[in-house]
């Protein structure tokens, strides 16, 4: 049977992003139009292009693809009363509660999702993927990605990994997920 390849993609940089903002439905920062279906030759083959329903995947998939599937369990994790304030303002005003969010991943002070909730979302997702072979391009969110890689992992130190905009991260299942580091070919660096 043929291996699962999963490729997740962090969405494009937001001007949420850049002002250290919990996220709301933003468009990229980047004039996404300009360079639609610029990175559609990245992979080869024709990989099934999926991305959660935000605004800031569906154009960063466009990059990749013109008709990315919507899946709900890539949508970025909900974080309730806190979306679009500064994380630097909850230091100040809501310094305690952060902190309990940070330390306790079960927590969800915001009224949103819980990490553990997201975790629980991602995973069922991923054992969806076990049975479909082929390669699975996923444009999403840190927080999404993160999750995955904690439940692939099976750790649950997710706020030790660091998900920069448009990097990417490949898993395969056969048998079991892995976490996967492709090499470049050195023909390409000719």
């Amino acid at each position: 049977m043929q291996a699962t390849r999963l490729t997740l993609i962090c969405h494009a940089r937001t001007v949420a992003q850049k002002l250290a903002r919990f996220p709301l439905d933003e468009p990229l920062e980047m004039d996404w139009q300009a360079l639609r279906l610029s990175r559609c030759n990245q992979f080869k083959g024709a990989p099934r292009l999926v991305c959660g329903p935000e605004l800031r995947t569906r154009q960063t998939a466009g990059l990749f693809g013109s008709a990315p599937q919507i899946v709900d369990a890539l949508k970025d994790c909900d974080f309730g009363r806190w979306g679009g304030e500064r994380i630097g303002d909850l230091q100040k005003t809501e310094a305690q509660t952060l902190q309990h969010w940070l330390d306790d991943p079960a927590s969800a002070p915001h009224g949103g999702e819980s990490l553990v909730q997201l975790g629980e979302r991602v995973g069922a997702w991923l054992t969806t993927l076990q049975s479909t072979p082929g390669h699975i391009v996923a444009v999403t969110h840190p927080f999404v990605i993160r999750a995955a890689l904690t439940q692939v992992l099976q750790g649950g130190a997710s706020n030790l990994i660091d998900v920069e905009p448009l990097s990417a991260v490949e898993l395969r299942f056969h048998d079991r997920w892995r976490l996967r580091f492709p090499g470049i070919d050195p023909e390409e660096l000719l």
